[in-house]
């Protein structure tokens, strides 16, 4: 099954998670920013993508700051052990076990 079937949130999560990780490559930036109009009309919000997304699912503006912390909490742990990590799998498991009721 399709990890993002039936979740139109999830892959939304994931990007914003990857923005505030700065992990978050130029193509899927220009989709974002392609989608942004699409976004402000379905949730009646203006702003950059990112913004709509905080506004709709009512994140603090300090949660980028508290994901990065975690990312470079585990990005220092894996590099001690000799293990690298992939920002994309940080991404969903972050979305997975901090919003369970749009990755489930």
């Amino acid at each position: 099954m399709d990890r993002y079937e039936g979740k139109p949130l999830l892959r939304l999560l994931e990007c914003y998670v990857l923005d505030a990780i700065d992990q978050l490559d130029e193509r899927q930036r220009d989709t974002l920013q392609r989608m942004t109009p699409k976004l402000a009309t379905l949730y009646k919000r203006n702003g950059t993508w990112s913004e709509i997304l905080r506004d709709e699912m009512n994140f603090a503006d300090s949660l980028p700051t508290k994901i990065r912390e975690i990312w470079n909490i585990d990005l220092a742990r894996m590099h001690s052990s000799g293990v690298g990590i992939d920002p994309s799998e940080f991404a969903m498991t972050f979305v997975d076990e901090n919003f369970l009721d749009v990755s489930r």
